[in-house]
């Protein structure tokens, strides 16, 4: 059952629609009763709180009671300013069990409110003073509130007398009534039966039961997402979350905001100043990781439950629930009586008497644990030393007589018993794929006193494949220190130096030292004569997307890879030259890259040669998104992200992902795109993929401060920035680009020519021409605004000189709009025109429908610009294409863009087009021109900023901002965006020109 059937329910019952015989007259409503079950923190008050606010509640005489453990009867409304405790109805009174009054007589009065009212008539049922049965209340509180709605909370914790009296008024509802009953169902008397015993309901009465479930993975990204930052919460962050706190509500809140203060706490107060803001903002974008979730702790609220009702067992049965505790998993009856040292029946015994308790539960058939594995933690943390052990000992050794042995879960215990040596031969054991196995690597590689052979042993199964698989914060540094270690065998440091520098270089991008570590371990591989490793250290080094090395460069260790592969007869290693030289000509517009592509060895034995072809797949789709090859960059990507699945490579299935937000972007999908952004914008391999079309996406709206946010962070030198230093170089110059035209937009012009050229001469240093696709546009027009045209047209030469013989569609359509703002700004208009027109074709043709929008909105304007030289006929056909645009824009939410263009068709239609002379009447309705400056007012853009896109005054601005706010009835340009949206909704666009 949905939330929104019984709030439907609810509402019909209440308000007297209910689809019952004789609905609409009170003696013929259908009458409803919602059970909830839920268990500790599954939100069953938030459920209460949402009735509360529905307008059918708000109408009518309703009673909130909450039964508690201790026998007391509290009333209390949610939405009232305190709340009502019944003793004899008196606010602020509790009852006790034997339902004595705990309040003075001089308590002060609530403010009357019809509830109250109602509540307060139930003080005539018995003087002050007299002690009333929680019955005995909640008889007097029905009786004088004659609630059409009734709410009780805690089912589990009523009396059998309550219990009959609400059996008894269920049996013979009133009309309208309502009733939700909340329960926990572990806790009930009596399972399955929250009234204590069934219940002779009428047929016209409304029964339902509503089970509150856990969070699934997405509702805990989005509670994550809300608390933390959704940029900062990773996968394997929102699936250590959801495992750990099994989806609980408030487990997770409480776990989330434990998280934050720590990492509050972590960061520090920092220095002042500059430094302090880019260190605050490196902190912001500091993701959390699965190991955070494991360190911070369990909430107190969560910890003070298990362990009160573990203590509430019987001394002889708690063995079990600690044996649970320390296996940290479900496990079968047979195995907790094993670890818990129990005989015969002892342990089903004992087992049969955590269940009854509601310590532990049955999570799948024939396996028990904790409901909420945190609650695990909270326990084992309080196990005395000794007993932790023992219990520990016990684990290994059963594990250990199985076949085939769990090595990463027998080390575990082995550890945990005390047992070093025993645990680092189990250690030995271990594969490099789970995650609980990585972990024990790394503790084992942190321990002193190994042997060098072990040490060197354990190493090389911890970084082989770490840059593909699942690894912590902690390998990167425990790798560095191993790799310095001068008694370490020359051929393991070549190899462990490889995954060093793969992994530095690829998932935690750093770099530069990325970048050198690879070269050091080219060397020591070859000269270890292991050439088939240091092809892989080689070709790493020839991948273009990575900076700190030219197009030349690249090439030059490609070719070296591809010799030491042929050397070394490796399939493997072959594989990898290959991928990565079909990547290379893909990345240049190289027509022969198409060919290498369909060659390389999809059906490899090997995964490992698997994994390189998904690499080269995943690389070469990248390559050909970037040139305008969107249909064929689909099959490659499809296909990319279905290997990397298969061959265990998730990494790479992120690369994947994270190109296909850009491709996305670039062919007009935007619905739903800015959440598929923030779900990757914390995950390495897709994060700066996502920055950037998050940035795209805000400056499209007029969103500015959103996309200073969201550009990849970059070094500023001199108050430039450079992008390119740090991250994938195609994204970087779509970053770049970016940054130039929010710097236009915000009319800094000699600032967007200063990163014009420092971008134009880094992408030049790069050599790769096709990647100026989304910068070359912006850097031409940042110079033309600048009054430096010879800049312009050096960047346009170089730029057709670089695409020379190259197939790329994209970039070639980049040039065509380059010439088009040289020869507008040299007041060449037709010419102009034409080169709109013809890259808005050609645009048209990939598709990449933003980019054709914006090529019409310059042919257009040039148009108007002509006016009657053109043509009567071309003038119209001009404004009617730019009408049609503006539509467009707006469909695609690019708000800032139509805007802009609407400006355009009101600054130099023909004045035929306009409305007639004098203002028309809107009275309390937002005039178009209204809607418009406040939307945009919405987005945050500033009064000079708006007058600038919109052709007006700041003056003008400023007072249309004060109308549209006090029509809304707003206070602040803060509740502008939701308000505008509304009113758009519902007056929708008026015609005319409102001005």
């Amino acid at each position: 059952m949905y939330e929104q059937t019984w709030e439907r329910r609810l509402a019909s019952a209440l308000s007297g629609t209910g689809t019952g015989i004789g609905a609409g007259s009170g003696a013929g409503q259908e009458p409803t009763l919602v059970l909830v079950e839920g268990d500790a923190g599954m939100g069953k008050s938030r459920l209460v709180h949402r009735l509360l606010e529905m307008p059918q509640a708000r109408a009518v005489a309703r009673l909130v009671v909450t039964f508690q453990a201790s026998g007391t009867l509290v009333v209390a409304d949610p939405l009232g300013p305190e709340p009502r405790v019944g003793s004899s109805a008196v606010p602020g009174r509790r009852l006790n069990a034997t339902g004595t009054s705990g309040a003075g007589r001089d308590e002060p009065a609530e403010p009357a409110t019809a509830t109250a009212q109602n509540t307060a008539r139930g003080q005539d049922a018995a003087p002050l003073g007299v002690r009333l049965t929680a019955y005995q209340a909640l008889e007097a509180l029905l009786a004088s509130a004659r609630p059409a709605l009734l709410v009780a909370e805690d089912l589990h914790h009523a009396d059998d007398d309550c219990l009959a009296l609400l059996r008894g008024l269920l049996r013979e509802p009133p009309a309208p009534f309502a009733a939700v009953l909340t329960y926990r169902p572990e806790q009930l008397p009596r399972p399955g039966l929250p009234l204590g015993r069934a219940v002779d309901y009428p047929a016209r009465l409304s029964v339902v039961r509503w089970r509150l479930e856990p969070l699934d993975e997405r509702g805990v990204r989005s509670v994550a997402g809300e608390l933390l930052g959704a940029w900062r919460c990773p996968q394997d962050f929102v699936a250590r979350l959801r495992q750990r706190s099994a989806g609980v509500p408030q487990v997770l809140v409480d776990l989330l905001r434990m998280l934050r203060d720590a990492a509050d706490d972590r960061n520090g107060p920092g220095d002042s100043g500059c430094h302090r803001d880019v260190q605050d903002r490196d902190v912001q974008d500091r993701g959390f990781t699965a190991g955070d979730v494991d360190e911070v702790g369990v909430p107190v609220r969560l910890a003070e439950l298990v362990l009160e009702r573990t203590a509430a067992l019987p001394e002889p049965y708690r063995p079990v629930v600690w044996a649970a505790a320390v296996l940290d998993e479900p496990a079968g009856a047979q195995d907790l009586a094993a670890v818990a040292g129990c005989h015969g029946d002892e342990g089903r015994t004992a087992l049969i008497a955590a269940l009854a308790g509601s310590v532990l539960r049955e999570t799948s058939e024939g396996r028990y644990g904790f409901a909420v594995p945190l609650a695990a933690t909270a326990l084992y943390a309080e196990l005395p030393g000794p007993v932790r052990e023992r219990l520990h000992r016990r684990a290994a050794a059963m594990l250990a007589a199985r076949e085939p042995a769990p090595w990463a879960r027998i080390a575990r215990h082995w550890r945990g018993g005390g047992r070093t040596e025993d645990w680092l031969r189990a250690a030995e054991h271990l594969g490099r794929d789970d995650e609980a196995a990585v972990a024990l690597l790394e503790e084992a590689l942190d321990t002193g006193g190994l042997p060098a052979d072990k040490r060197g042993a354990l190493a090389l199964t911890l970084a082989r494949g770490a840059v593909l698989g699942r690894r912590s914060e902690g390998t990167t540094r425990i790798l560095r220190g191993i790799v310095e270690d001068p008694a370490l065998p020359a051929a393991d440091r070549g190899e462990i130096r490889l995954e060093l520098g793969l992994l530095l270089h690829n998932r935690k991008r750093c770099f530069e030292e990325g970048r050198s570590e690879l070269r050091r371990a080219a060397d020591e591989l070859a000269e270890a004569e292991r050439p088939a490793l240091a092809a892989r250290a080689m070709a790493a080094l020839a991948n273009p997307f990575f900076p700190g090395a030219s197009l030349e460069e690249n090439v030059t260790w490609l070719e070296r890879a591809e010799t030491a592969a042929e050397a070394s007869g490796d399939r493997a290693a072959r594989t990898a030259t290959a991928a990565c030289r079909a990547t290379v000509l893909m990345n240049t517009g190289d027509l022969d890259a198409w060919r290498l592509v369909a060659r390389l060895p999809r059906d490899s034995p090997d995964r490992a040669g698997r994994q390189q072809v998904a690499r080269g797949l995943c690389n070469t789709a990248n390559g050909a998104v970037y040139l305008g090859h969107y249909r064929r960059a689909d099959e490659l990507l499809t296909e990319g992200i279905e290997l990397a699945a298969r061959s265990g490579a998730p990494f790479l299935e992120r690369v994947g992902r994270g190109t296909a937000l850009f491709r996305d972007w670039l062919t007009g999908r935007w619905e739903g795109l800015a959440e598929r952004c923030t779900g990757l914008v914390a995950e390495d391999g897709s994060a700066s993929d996502a920055r950037v079309v998050l940035a795209l996406l805000a400056l499209a709206k007029g969103d500015w401060e959103a996309v200073r946010d969201w550009l990849p962070r970059a070094d500023r030198v001199h108050g430039t920035y450079r992008v390119y230093e740090s991250c994938e170089a195609p994204v970087a110059a779509t970053a770049a680009g970016a940054h130039i035209r929010l710097l236009l937009a915000r009319q800094q012009v000699d600032s967007a020519a200063e990163a014009a050229a420092s971008a134009w001469a880094w992408l030049a240093g790069k050599g790769v021409w096709v990647w100026g696709a989304e910068l070359a546009p912006w850097v031409v027009l940042a110079h033309v605004s600048a009054g430096q045209r010879q800049s312009a047209q050096r960047v346009v030469g170089e730029f057709a000189a670089g695409l020379t013989g190259r197939d790329a569609p994209s970039a070639t359509a980049a040039l065509l709009w380059c010439r088009a703002v040289l020869a507008e700004a040299d007041g060449e208009l037709a010419q102009a025109r034409g080169c709109f027109q013809q890259a808005g074709a050609a645009y048209d043709g990939l598709p990449h429908p933003y980019a054709r929008a914006l090529m019409a909105e310059g042919a257009g304007r040039c148009a108007l610009l002509l006016g009657v030289g053109l043509g009567a006929d071309e003038v119209e056909a001009a404004v009617e294409d730019l009408t049609r645009r503006v539509a467009e824009l707006t469909d695609l939410g690019a708000v800032w863009d139509a805007a802009r263009v609407r400006a355009t068709l009101r600054a130099y239609r023909p004045a035929a087009g306009r409305r007639p002379p004098g203002r028309p009447a809107y009275a309390e309705r937002m005039s178009p021109r209204e809607g418009e400056v406040a939307e945009l007012a919405a987005t945050g853009l500033t009064n000079r900023e708006i007058a600038a896109t919109l052709y007006l005054s700041p003056r003008t601005v400023e007072q249309h901002v004060a109308r549209a706010m006090r029509k809304l009835g707003i206070a602040s340009r803060q509740g502008l965006a939701k308000e505008v949206s509304r009113a758009r909704a519902t007056d929708g666009e008026g015609g005319g020109d409102g001005g």
